[in-house]
């Protein structure tokens, strides 16, 4: 767990309308595809996590591979029935397989997922409704990380959504090591002093641990 990770990052989101889950639909904002994570893979050799708010993560395994994405993140609520073939695709194409979980999805819905014999090797916790930036951080989702960190001391554990300065404490003392900062950095005057605030409170939380 002696890592800190900080995603000014796009949400990657093929989605059109959430109610229209029957056509592949989870959210509806589209961000950014395969095309924009090829392009940017040119340029640089960062890590670009992708986390699929979609209802078929399965159809963007191989383009996201292929494009040069780090890791996939997809939903536990829409993948119960195929996890399993979900990670191996994802570990087979290069990528680090992570699963995610909406505020109101019970947190042992992951526990199959981190305690298989091929387990993913990163959860996200939603800590705003997915598909919207700069909502107000749900406190009680704490509590999932909190339960994450004692049942899996040395996972990493992602929190995103309402990410910033006043919020960063208190998720990394829950025991969150992989932060995901949107609105909070690029609507900052200073990008740069935001993302020293939320690194140096995590190094801070990891130390005292």
């Amino acid at each position: 767990m002696g890592r800190f990770w900080c995603f000014a990052h796009a949400v990657i989101s093929m989605a059109y309308f959430f109610h229209k889950l029957g056509f592949g639909h989870f959210v509806p904002n589209l961000t950014i595809g395969a095309p924009v994570i090829e392009s940017l893979r040119k340029h640089t050799k960062a890590y670009l996590d992708c986390h699929l708010m979609v209802t078929n993560p399965l159809d963007y395994v191989e383009p996201l591979g292929k494009a040069g994405a780090s890791g996939f993140t997809f939903h536990v609520e829409v993948s119960k029935e195929n996890w399993q073939e979900l990670i191996q695709r994802i570990k087979s194409k290069g990528m680090r397989p992570g699963v995610a979980l909406k505020p109101g999805t019970p947190i042992e819905e992951v526990f199959p997922l981190v305690e298989s014999e091929n387990p993913v090797e990163m959860v996200l916790v939603m800590t705003v409704e997915p598909g919207f930036g700069g909502q107000k951080f749900m406190l009680d989702t704490m509590d999932k990380v909190r339960t994450l960190r004692k049942k899996f001391p040395a996972l990493d554990i992602e929190v995103d959504g309402g990410l910033g300065p006043s919020t960063i404490e208190v998720a990394a003392s829950a025991g969150a090591n992989c932060i995901v900062a949107g609105s909070s950095v690029f609507g900052a005057a200073e990008p740069a002093q935001v993302i020293s605030i939320l690194r140096n409170s995590v190094e801070e939380a990891q130390r005292i641990s």
